[in-house]
């Protein structure tokens, strides 16, 4: 295999994947160990990855625009299934618990058991399905932003300030080291930020698609909340002390 065609079929992989060790390369094109590692080299030096220790991860790009709840709902289902039910079992009886608007958040509806707990959302999917199921639940009012299905505006982030959480459980749609976690709207962004410093212990839910991927406003630094995620790639995040890697 050509060199041109390697480095094609490398990034091919990564802008699926977002990362990838060089043991997965190796089995994926079946070259050498050595020579993935020379290829990871040129491509990070002219610009097209990010080499990290043990593989490689995509190029950050700044995202701007929000997928519909439609379009995100589908997408990574297994892991963001997973995700969801280990930060259900979170909850305990005495909690007054905030979630967020998002789609991870709202799978954790379903493994909800805590009928003790109180619950306060800005999804408007997620109070419905929380009423439903018998749960006590607050919706907060404000704007309705037609995309994420969620609450936000001035109206939201004066509800927040009566609000003390013991628990927060939080969507985001990107998750870096240095940028920490972001969202396109700023609108959200501040409902987000609001909510979160109102928890005593905060929680970012992201499936590894989230990470290393930065959106245009800033709502917390990394070291803010702790992350529930599935078993990641980048080891960089294992210095984390507030990772829970939940294996799907």
């Amino acid at each position: 295999m050509l060199a041109q065609e390697r480095f094609e079929k490398i990034l091919e992989i990564l802008r699926t994947e977002q990362s990838v060790t060089v043991t997965e390369l190796t089995k994926k094109l079946n070259i050498s160990e050595s020579t993935i590692r020379r290829d990871l080299t040129a491509l990070n030096d002219q610009g097209l990855l990010i080499k990290v220790h043990g593989g490689a991860t995509a190029v950050k790009s700044v995202l701007s625009r929000e997928e519909a709840v439609a379009q995100k709902s589908g997408k990574h289902l297994k892991e963001k299934r997973a995700i969801a039910k280990y930060a259900a079992g979170c909850i305990g009886p005495e909690d007054f618990v905030y979630i967020d608007a998002g789609t991870t958040t709202e799978l954790m509806i379903d493994f909800l058991t805590e009928k003790g707990a109180v619950y306060i959302t800005n999804g408007i999917s997620h109070a419905r399905k929380l009423m439903n199921a018998g749960y006590r639940v607050f919706l907060l009012g404000g704007e309705m932003k037609a995309v994420t299905e969620a609450i936000i505006g001035e109206d939201a982030l004066e509800n927040l300030e009566k609000y003390n959480f013991t628990k927060g459980f939080f969507g985001t749609n990107g998750v870096d080291l240095e940028k920490g976690f972001t969202t396109p709207d700023p609108k959200e962004a501040a409902v987000k930020k609001k909510a979160l410093h109102h928890c005593s212990r905060a929680f970012v839910l992201a499936d590894k698609s989230k990470f290393n991927q930065i959106s245009s406003v800033r709502f917390a630094e990394i070291q803010d909340a702790e992350i529930i995620t599935e078993q990641l790639d980048d080891k960089r995040y294992e210095t984390l002390t507030t990772i829970k890697e939940v294996f799907s």
